[in-house]
């Protein structure tokens, strides 16, 4: 039976999710509007976040050195991978593009089990965010609060790169018109390196805040991966508030479709994307075509 409690329960789950969802699909979607590489290697990269985190954790214990270690390795793994291989394949069809991100992906996946076993392994959250918290007639988990939080201010921050600085700038005209940027004497490839970096970032941020949620393993990277797609596509390609908003339209459809049969929360899902596909192509944000 379902209850007023389990509905504004789920409405809370379906916040936390979908701003996780909004902080990963912000880096995907940008990776793709600047570069215009569909980076299937995303999911792997916020496992490989989390993991990173794991470790960071597992040596110090602490919880805020741990956020750090995922988020920077994250960044020097996507910093090296644009540089050593995802550069040389800016010029190639876009099913090379997809095939060497998926490889890598793939491999990330098997160095980890290698390394960590498929056994998951946990992160406990911060002492002060540990237990339940109150609302009302509702008793939520303390932590899946703070992470809402937490992501919102990781968004507000990635709002300020994009909107408030030169590089955003820089970034924002090569979503729209990458060419025109080269020919202002820009370097664009300094550029594409480091909107890897932060794509990157951003989901090794995303996966160790969401350590201690969900559980690590190996294989946690693909259902994030196959929602972020579904998010992007509902918000735009390129549009840093299409990813926010259709992450959280994605996180309700979900957590609120899996109270009633979880079986059907993908069906939903897809369901609203194909609505979305329907009547504005583009996505909510999007523009027509990326040349």
């Amino acid at each position: 039976m379902i209850t007023w409690t389990n509905f504004v329960s789920q409405v809370f789950n379906g916040l936390a999710l979908g701003a996780l969802l909004a902080l990963i699909s912000s880096g995907l979607t940008i990776i793709y509007g600047t570069l215009g590489v569909l980076n299937l290697a995303h999911g792997a990269m916020f496992m490989l976040g989390g993991y990173a985190g794991y470790v960071a954790y597992d040596a110090t214990g602490s919880f805020v050195v741990a956020v750090l270690a995922g988020t920077l390795f994250m960044l020097v793994v996507g910093v090296a991978m644009e540089r050593l291989i995802i550069r040389h394949f800016y010029d190639r069809p876009h099913e090379d593009q997809l095939l060497v991100t998926f490889g890598l992906g793939i491999v990330m996946v098997e160095l980890v089990r290698l390394f960590f076993s498929s056994l998951s392994k946990t992160v406990s959250p911060p002492a002060i965010f540990s237990g339940i918290t109150k609302l009302g007639f509702l008793f939520y988990p303390t932590y899946r609060l703070a992470a809402v939080g937490i992501v919102a201010v990781a968004l507000l921050a990635l709002y300020f790169v994009l909107y408030r600085t030169r590089l955003g700038m820089i970034v924002r005209a090569g979503i729209e018109d990458p060419v025109m940027v080269d020919s202002l004497g820009i370097n664009v490839y300094r550029v594409f390196m480091i909107v890897f970096g932060i794509g990157s970032m951003a989901a090794g941020f995303a996966g160790i805040v969401n350590a201690p949620v969900v559980s690590l393993t190996p294989d946690v990277g693909e259902a994030i991966l196959v929602q972020t797609f579904v998010v992007v596509v509902i918000g735009g390609v390129g549009s840093f508030p299409g990813a926010v908003l259709g992450g959280l339209i994605a996180g309700e459809i979900i957590s609120i479709t899996s109270m009633f049969n979880p079986g059907y929360a993908y069906v939903m899902l897809f369901a609203a994307m194909t609505l979305v596909l329907l009547l504005r192509p583009q996505g909510l944000f999007g523009t027509r075509g990326r040349e």
